[in-house]
């Protein structure tokens, strides 16, 4: 059964949603932002007055229309006005970063994450590195709206628990939420990483202004996010978009899923690795990785890998566009079943690689989709590169406080 809202509650998301539009222009008028929402002129001059007094907002000059008439006041997010931390959680790093409120980084640290800790130890590691970056900012915690945590899936989002990662020993159901408030003294929004990352690109990377748009995210495994109509796509257990348990080939490796052929198993960084390692086996010769595997095998990584593809080493070009392959077959999946505007590639799993990774998904979501010839999905790699993640955790906070969500009209 379908629930109806109050005024106060359409209040608060009309607020958002003047708020998104002044953020995503950059320079807006009252009188645009009237004409972009269909919100009324006294609608919107009474949020704007609202949002001036509270610094959010800026005036920032006068502009005069070009079709004569009086000047327009420009308004612009006062991005001096807050800051968000955010923290990427990976199984061997810890990323964090501060931003303002146009999620634009203003100091970040990295350091590894502590091997098979205990998940308290971590959230001290987590503690520690966050007051380093705010220190190194020069950021006072009264101006932090709060702390977005970018962690490994699956999350209960009520209970703001980390459910079993599978690349994490002792993570059953751990409380990592609280434990991250109480050891840091801030109000705590968690999400995977993933979808963190979609939100970042959302905020301030490729995805700013697009309604329907696919992230692809390519880091110790490989997640995804989904924008849909503007809206973050969680779906009913709230662990939506998990791309890298799409299974590709029916009996391709076993997964830690319980699946065989998923995406992961294919295109993660052991399995590029396993690949680049078999094919050095069989054709020792004629690659820049074959004299360092002749002399220790051990040596060989998934960042040698994807240097060696970006330098046009064949051997290792032939693996990455064959991972690159795997993926193009998922977004072309993706496509058809969520007709999506925009399909993002990023993390630090593809960095050196990216254009090849774009390049072959292009092709494919170019030529494959059914409704190719009514118009053609764009593909790009995000401009946040490998720090999409800590960005991403960072603007879960800003999209929370800020954009506009349907969840918002929805009965307590």
């Amino acid at each position: 059964m379908q629930s109806g809202t109050n005024l106060p509650k359409v209040g608060r998301y009309n607020r958002a949603v003047v708020l998104d539009q002044i953020q995503l222009a950059d320079g807006i008028s009252r009188r645009e932002i009237a004409e972009c929402t269909g919100l009324t002129a006294q609608t919107v001059s009474g949020i704007v007055r609202k949002l001036l007094d509270e610094g959010i907002v800026r005036e920032d000059g006068a502009n005069r229309v070009v079709s004569g008439g009086r000047p327009r006041t420009t308004l612009r997010i006062n991005q001096d006005a807050g800051s968000a931390v955010g923290l990427h959680f990976d199984p061997a790093e810890l990323t964090c970063v501060v931003v303002d409120l146009l999620g634009q980084p203003l100091a970040t640290k990295r350091r590894p994450a502590p091997p098979g800790a205990a998940p308290a130890d971590v959230v001290a590691a987590m503690a520690d590195l966050v007051r380093d970056v705010l220190a190194e900012a020069d950021v006072p915690r009264s101006r932090v709206l709060g702390l977005g945590l970018a962690s490994p899936g699956p999350i209960d989002q009520d209970l703001g628990i980390v459910v079993a990662p599978p690349r994490l020993m002792n993570w059953t159901r751990v409380p990592i939420k609280q434990m991250l408030s109480e050891a840091t003294g801030l109000p705590v929004t968690i999400d995977n990483d993933a979808t963190a990352a979609a939100v970042g690109e959302r905020w301030a990377g490729a995805g700013r202004g697009v309604a329907n748009f696919a992230y692809f995210f390519f880091g110790t495994g490989v997640g995804g996010g989904l924008v849909l109509n503007h809206q973050v796509h969680r779906g009913g257990s709230l662990n939506a978009a998990e791309f890298g348990h799409t299974s590709v080939l029916e009996d391709g490796p076993p997964c830690y899923c319980g699946n065989l052929g998923c995406l992961e198993t294919l295109v993660s960084p052991e399995a590029i690795v396993a690949e680049t390692y078999r094919r050095l086996c069989d054709q020792p010769t004629g690659s820049v990785l074959s004299e360092p595997f002749r002399r220790d095998p051990a040596t060989l990584n998934h960042a040698l890998v994807r240097v060696a593809a970006a330098d046009g080493d064949p051997l290792a070009t032939a693996v990455i566009d064959e991972a690159a392959r795997h993926v193009a077959t998922v977004a072309v999946n993706v496509v058809n079943i969520t007709d999506v505007d925009l399909i993002v590639l990023g993390g630090a799993g593809i960095r050196h690689v990216e254009q090849r990774y774009v390049d072959v998904v292009a092709s494919a979501v170019s030529t494959r989709p059914l409704a190719r010839h009514i118009r053609v999905v764009d593909v790009t790699h995000s401009p946040l590169g490998p720090d999409a993640a800590v960005v991403g955790g960072a603007a879960l906070v800003l999209h929370d406080a800020f954009s506009p969500q349907l969840s918002v009209l929805l009965p307590d």
